[in-house]
């Protein structure tokens, strides 16, 4: 089935994309894609990547240096945001530029709906005449059409699932095995591949790989056991349970307080470490296979490269690990942006702008040269690009509505704030809020919702937290089980009249 099928089936025909308030793109463009005009553009995801595991993030015990060479030749993002921090969720805010809530799309909730997919960034592309190609994990479904999506691309490397570290078990991509056993490294290939095909066709094209690196059950290439065998790790300055004391209890009632010990981070930090960033520099050579075939082909100089992960990762700071709680070291993720044809390129330029993943589609549509549709939550991240020190926002959600219910939360976000309700009061909790100043504490070491010092400080992001939810009442999608958390995050309704919603 092609696109223009697709569309039809799903009521709307091509004729949909103005009526979702996106134009359609005029023959000119069209033409302009397959000359290569437009821009070429990159969009690198890893998986469960915290920012503490890149070198231009301040540590100085890893080796990233594509990672790092991409921030320097780019602009670095210093206070980025997945605004789901688990892969289903965030892949869809990714792909939609829309928050959770408007995608219906998380585990425990639903797949994604197809007319939410034709609003994607990748949908919306290939429609405006780019050569598109996805490879790894895809992470959510699209009803009808489950993991398996290729037909929605030109080239297609995807798989359902988590996919797997074993190349060849990986059906789109088991080609590569013979020579790149590891997938890390088969998805460098597949971006070689990708880029000399749309050189041969003069075509602009749209490559959006998604590494499986780092995510457990971890598998590093053998091919880089030498990298950090025997190496010592410096632990944050937050590492370890004595600094949990001040965080809600509602967030230790899931399995990321009890992973800690699990997974071993007490017991065995610099082992898990090793194997955590081992994989992590096995996309770090990846980058560097993808950026050498640009120069190769001689489209270097008109390819914006993203990098990013889908959610950050705790390793044990404050006692907890994995992922989906609203501490920084789940909830902000590295973001290196390189666009060769900016002014600011090879500056080495950081920006503080408060960012999120709502923000890529936005970005990637507008480099493209395609209309918004007017669905998405997020902002063109461009402006940041060409001017690093400005702003594009004053607040940002985050939220999780996956797993264990008392980990259930809102949160608001502002480029030096953070705060959260947690509203559960059930099991002998009392709900209770968190208010962190993440410019000057960003270990999170002191909750200042108490602290009448701060309450000014309070009360604003209490208002900018109800402005949030106020989005959330009104345009959460009425299904998969969404419309209630506008009730159950409302701090002016008590516990009492929450016990019996479900």
């Amino acid at each position: 089935m092609n696109r223009r099928q697709f569309l039809k089936n799903i009521g709307a025909g091509t004729a949909a994309l103005t009526v979702f308030g996106c134009n359609m793109p005029s023959q000119k463009a069209s033409a302009a894609a397959s000359n290569g005009k437009r821009p070429n553009i990159i969009f690198l995801l890893a998986d469960d990547q915290c920012t503490y595991s890149v070198g231009c993030y301040g540590n100085k015990d890893v080796k990233t240096p594509q990672m790092d060479r991409l921030g320097n030749d780019g602009v670095i993002f210093d206070n980025h945001y997945d605004t789901t921090s688990i892969c289903m969720a965030s892949r869809a805010n990714i792909m939609t530029g829309m928050y959770e809530y408007k995608t219906g799309t998380n585990f425990n909730h639903g797949n994604m709906k197809p007319e939410v997919w034709a609003k994607s960034y990748p949908a919306l592309l290939r429609e405006a005449g780019y050569l598109t190609a996805f490879a790894g994990k895809f992470g959510f479904e699209v009803e009808g059409y489950g993991f398996e999506c290729g037909e929605f691309f030109d080239v297609w490397g995807g798989g359902p699932g988590q996919t797997e570290y074993q190349t060849a078990r990986n059906k789109s991509m088991a080609k590569y095995a013979k020579e790149y056993p590891h997938s890390t490294l088969s998805y460098g290939a597949f971006g070689q591949d990708v880029i000399k095909q749309a050189a041969q066709e003069d075509r602009s094209f749209c490559l959006s790989i998604s590494f499986k690196a780092p995510h457990r059950p971890v598998t590093p290439d053998p091919k880089f056991n030498d990298v950090y065998a025997g190496k010592t790790f410096t632990k944050p300055g937050n590492f370890g349970r004595k600094y949990a004391d001040h965080l809600a209890e509602q967030s230790k009632q899931g399995r990321q307080y009890t992973r800690f010990t699990e997974w071993r981070y007490d017991t065995d930090y610099d082992g898990v470490m090793a194997k955590y960033n081992q994989l992590i520099y096995a996309i770090d050579v990846s980058i560097g296979m993808i950026r050498d075939e640009l120069e190769r082909q001689g489209v270097a100089d008109n390819t914006v490269i993203i990098y990013t992960s889908d959610n950050g990762y705790i390793c044990g700071s404050h006692g907890y690990a994995s992922k989906v709680l609203p501490m920084e070291e789940s909830s902000r993720v590295p973001l290196m942006i390189y666009d060769p044809r900016s002014k600011t390129s090879g500056k080495k330029l950081r920006s503080q702008a408060l960012t999120g993943n709502i923000d890529f589609a936005p970005t990637i549509l507008e480099l493209a040269g395609v209309s918004l549709p007017d669905n998405m939550d997020g902002k063109s991240l461009l402006p940041l690009v060409r001017e690093p020190s400005g702003d594009i926002r004053d607040h940002m959600a985050f939220m999780n509505v996956w797993g264990t219910v008392p980990t259930h939360s809102l949160s608001a976000l502002e480029k030096n704030w953070k705060y959260t309700f947690w509203w559960y009061g059930g099991k002998g909790m009392t709900p209770t809020e968190e208010l962190f100043d993440t410019a000057n504490d960003p270990l999170e070491l002191k909750n200042l919702a108490t602290d009448p010092a701060y309450s000014s400080d309070l009360e604003r992001m209490r208002k900018a937290y109800d402005k949030e939810l106020e989005a959330w009442k009104k345009q959460a999608v009425p299904y998969n089980d969404y419309q209630k958390y506008g009730r159950l995050f409302d701090r002016n309704i008590p516990w009492s009249s929450k016990e019996n919603i479900k």
